[in-house]
């Protein structure tokens, strides 16, 4: 026979389970209904810190705690195509932003600290339900991503039909329905919002930060059968970046003595002035890299400032000369002057700069007296694939041995490209050479 003291104390459980539904139980067990966990309620196995300081994301008291700094992103270490994913978030500070990221890539899009996706907004009643600012329950894609919206819209954002959302501290509901491309968002138990024909419509799915605490709960997925999403409507796989900087600070890199008021952490920006008077002017990292791959966004202002005469290359590396044997000058407006530097060695410079043949080049190599004609024009850039002055580049750089590739904004400009003599590992630099330049989203794989 059970005794009373007995009975009281299963009572009592029984309670403190339906009060905290997903603290216990749920989180740590298996299927029920087809759906599994994608959070355990103890650690962030199953999830990847794309570009967030270590401290952002965090669990406390079995949900997935997010400090909002810096704008950032956690995502699974799985793809899926289709599914239903259903999760509760709160917001701690009325008018917080926060949002879910669906079919998403691996690292943040270019000069942007959020990936490519379509995003499902979690916004804390900021603006109310409106159609012409975004609001807690939107859905529309970012950064390369496209969609039809459903029902009231913007150009490609869904709005919510009506507002559903509960305030600050309150928990919400959402269920995400993917299926074949076709999204549908219910909010606290009602559809509101979606769209169809999106691409990507496989892909990583991840949390956003974006300024201010919020947390996560009970999220779960159901997978459902294929629909055969091709190549170009899937994300990439993922290759195993990792990002260098935590948008917070500068951990793991050295930052110059009496350089700190120049070089400066600016959220998901490394943004740095050019007026360093320091001994030593640059930014290295701490650790120090053989064959690598990496990631790099750049931009340089959008005003130029001040005009040069500049010698005109010619692509096969040599300058193109007058009748006097003297190179032939070029007037160019000058944006400003920077560049990667590889394996610890100034040399080894992928350049940044405003030279009609663009960014790219490997002016310590090219420059070389003993450089051959070969490789002369394999250091010089084959196209100039900057973007306008003032907007967003990207750096894929390569290196493998004493070889060299570099793509910008999709297009190789540097193909393996010999430097003789570069040291087999080191630290990687961001250049000072006098003039204003902004870096984000430094990601690196080594090979």
């Amino acid at each position: 026979m059970i005794s009373l003291h007995t009975r009281f104390v299963f009572s009592v459980l029984t309670v403190v389970l339906l009060l905290i539904p997903g603290q216990l139980g749920a989180q740590d067990g298996g299927e029920k209904d087809g759906f599994v966990n994608l959070f355990n309620g103890r650690d962030l196995s199953g999830w990847y810190n794309v570009n967030g300081a270590p401290e952002t994301w965090a669990v406390k008291g079995g949900v997935i705690y997010c400090t909002g700094k810096p704008i950032c992103a956690l995502r699974t270490e799985k793809q899926y195509e289709n599914f239903i994913l259903e999760l509760e978030w709160r917001h701690l500070k009325p008018k917080g932003n926060a949002g879910v990221f669906i079919w998403s890539s691996e690292v943040a899009a270019r000069g942007q600290p959020f990936l490519r996706a379509i995003e499902v907004q979690v916004l804390e009643n900021a603006y109310g339900n409106t159609d012409s600012h975004t609001t807690h329950g939107d859905v529309f894609p970012i950064h390369g991503s496209t969609m039809k919206p459903h029902g009231k819209h913007r150009g490609q954002r869904s709005f919510p039909s009506e507002s559903r959302a509960k305030s600050s501290p309150e928990w919400n509901h959402y269920r995400v329905e993917c299926n074949d491309g076709v999204l549908r968002l219910q909010v606290n138990g009602k559809e509101v919002s979606g769209g169809s024909n999106c691409n990507w419509r496989k892909g990583y799915l991840a949390l956003e930060s974006e300024g201010s605490p919020v947390e996560f709960r009970n999220l779960r997925i159901k997978e459902l059968p294929s629909t055969g999403a091709g190549k170009e409507m899937a994300a990439p796989l993922a290759k195993g970046f990792r990002s260098l900087y935590n948008g917070i600070d500068f951990r793991g890199w050295k930052l110059p003595e009496g350089s700190q008021n120049h070089w400066k952490a600016n959220d998901w920006r490394i943004v740095y002035d050019g007026k360093s008077t320091a001994k030593i002017k640059d930014l290295w990292t701490q650790e120090s890299f053989g064959d690598f791959e990496m990631i790099v966004d750049w931009r340089l202002p959008k005003k130029p400032i001040r005009k040069k005469r500049h010698p005109k290359l010619l692509a096969s590396g040599e300058y193109e000369k007058g009748a006097d044997g003297k190179p032939v000058e070029i007037e160019i407006e000058d944006h400003g002057d920077s560049g990667i530097y590889l394996r610890g060695n100034s040399k080894a410079q992928v350049n940044i700069w405003s030279w009609p043949n663009g960014s790219g080049e490997v002016w310590g190599y090219r420059t070389e007296a003993k450089a051959t004609p070969e490789q002369k024009a394999k250091l010089t850039p084959s196209a100039n694939a900057d973007e306008p002055f003032g907007s967003w580049n990207r750096f894929h750089i390569t290196m493998k041995g004493e070889r060299l590739t570099v793509v910008l904004n999709g297009k190789t400009v540097i193909e393996e490209a010999l430097l003789p003599g570069v040291p087999s590992s080191g630290p990687i630099g961001l250049q000072h050479h006098g003039d204003a330049v902004e870096f984000a989203n430094i990601y690196i794989r080594k090979l």
